[in-house]
């Protein structure tokens, strides 16, 4: 865990309430992994996934859901920032050989960063992302270049007609290990299709390391808490 200021070097809409922020001056972190920023004027921390990190400089993307959020947007570049980072465990890339990344809405955001970091080794992972419609799709280009990407939308605006789990279930490309953020619904409908991945989980946070309890969730072996033992957890072990 590390706790710095940040500089915003950019905070630009590129969906219909959908934003990119970058923040310069960070040290690396692992695809997986999340963090907390201080919004001007609010108390509590907002959590993050990382979106990406490339020569010092973390990438969040962000839905627009309430006042934080939206405050978020009017943050001006230079800007700095309070933010927490390298919190929670990340994703274990060692256990797959024919990777397969499935998102939904703003979980896209982690699944970015992982195929991008598949890509750096050599490997050209299948990424499945849905959203509610056309208006909200992001990151579709930059994912096509490194992966083999389907999307999909609710309504069938754009890509396939359906959500990400039906998606899964109708590719014609073979995978053997899977890895997963997005809604609880998609993370237990796909859990449910198969166990063989791992599941990055979201859930209300008070303090963000451990300390409050506030975002325990149920496993196999007891309470964990998502921001410490998660938000990465094997998809076998958890009670959804």
């Amino acid at each position: 865990m590390i706790s710095k200021k940040l500089t915003v070097v950019s905070n630009k809409k590129l969906a219909d309430g959908i934003y990119e922020m970058r923040l310069s001056g960070a040290d690396y972190v692992v695809p997986g992994s999340f963090l907390e920023v201080t919004v001007p004027g609010f108390y509590l921390n907002r959590p993050f996934g990382v979106g990406n990190y490339e020569d010092g400089e973390i990438t969040i993307y962000y839905k627009v859901v309430g006042n934080g959020t939206d405050k978020m947007t009017e943050v001006s570049v230079g800007t700095k920032l309070n933010v927490i980072y390298g919190l929670g465990n990340g994703f274990n890339m060692e256990r797959a050989i024919r990777p397969l990344l499935v998102s939904g809405g703003i979980g896209i955001a982690p699944i970015y960063y992982l195929a991008k970091a598949f890509a750096k080794k050599g490997v050209r992972p299948i990424v499945v992302t849905g959203f509610r419609n056309a208006s909200e799709v992001v990151l579709s280009n930059e994912l096509k270049e490194i992966a083999d990407l389907v999307v999909c939308t609710d309504d069938g605006s754009m890509g396939f007609n359906g959500n990400p789990v039906s998606a899964v279930k109708a590719l014609d490309k073979e995978w053997d290990y899977y890895y997963a953020c997005g809604p609880m619904v998609m993370m237990k409908y796909l859990k449910m299709y198969s166990d063989k991945g791992e599941l990055s989980l979201e859930a209300r946070m008070g303090c963000g390391f451990g300390a409050c309890m506030g975002c325990s969730i149920i496993t196999k072996s007891g309470y964990k808490r998502v921001c410490k033992e998660g938000p990465v957890f094997d998809a076998d072990e958890v009670e959804l």
